[in-house]
């Protein structure tokens, strides 16, 4: 089966229990999320987002990127189509009723489509921060998103798409291949490739969107020790085909190896990568 945007980084083998399935949640919210918070804060800033935006996170995971959204005055929706995991953190996050406080007014969070928020006002901000280009057919299921999503949002609202940087500049692809590698008998579900320079603009055309910009953001991945770069890469999701296809001790072996290069003195793990984001706008 090709792979859907939310299958290749919220994806699950399957094969553990829901208590796992909650620990690679928290491995998420707590390691791996907070490595794209330059980029959020970058489209946040050129986009202007303020008390006036309305904000669609698609794939919204456990809601960082809403987090910062709604810290600037914004009302926010999200959707999480596949970890329900991630969606009860991000509710954790985002909607304090659970504290005994009042929520921000207008905030959702979801487990579907977006068209489940259609009764919403209209939205002036649909965000897509799932990165692309690092497995094959990924941008097909962001495709699918943005055909239910955009019709949800203010005619010419900016939609914004993240890739991969090109892999020179993105030290983690050294890392990655070890998925390829290992995941080589399922390779029908997805591996790694490099990122192409047009990705972006190809589903942004095939969407009907119209490019508005792009800018290119530098986003490290730093980890207190090999133990946190290994749970914060698991959780991703991209290692499951690997785990699937060998054993999930092959896969921590394999990747604690791969990311020996990138230990410092002090143990901490530091691996700089470069990521791309595109603003289009709905016609």
């Amino acid at each position: 089966m090709t792979p859907t945007l939310v299958r290749q980084h919220l994806s699950h083998t399957g094969e553990g229990s829901r208590t796992d399935l909650g620990a690679r949640a928290r491995d998420w919210s707590e390691i791996q999320e907070r490595m794209l918070v330059p980029l959020y804060e970058a489209v946040y800033e050129r986009l202007e987002v303020g008390p006036t935006a309305r904000v669609l996170g698609l794939g919204c995971g456990s809601g960082l990127a809403l987090l910062m959204a709604a810290s600037r005055g914004a009302a926010v929706a999200g959707v999480e189509p596949s970890c329900p995991e991630r969606l009860a953190l991000a509710r954790q996050r985002l909607l304090p009723e659970t504290w005994g406080t009042r929520a921000r007014a207008g905030t959702r969070l979801l487990e579907g489509a977006p068209g489940d928020t259609a009764d919403a006002p209209p939205y002036t901000l649909v965000t897509a921060f799932e990165p692309i280009g690092c497995l094959a057919g990924d941008s097909e299921g962001l495709g699918e998103l943005l055909a239910s999503a955009t019709p949800l949002a203010e005619r010419g609202a900016p939609v914004a798409l993240v890739g991969w940087g090109p892999p020179e500049r993105c030290a983690t692809s050294s890392v990655l291949r070890v998925a390829t590698k290992l995941a080589d008998p399922l390779r029908s579900t997805g591996s790694w490739r490099p990122a192409l320079r047009d990705d972006l603009e190809e589903v942004a055309q095939r969407a009907g969107l119209r490019p508005d910009g792009s800018g290119r953001v530098a986003c490290p991945f730093g980890y207190a020790d090999l133990d946190s770069a290994l749970r914060g890469l698991l959780s991703t999701g991209l290692f499951d085909a690997a785990i699937a296809a060998t054993d999930q001790a092959q896969v921590d072996k394999e990747v604690t190896e791969a990311l020996h290069p990138y230990q410092r003195r002090d143990g901490t793990v530091w691996m700089p990568n470069v990521f791309r984001y595109l603003i289009a706008r709905v016609p």
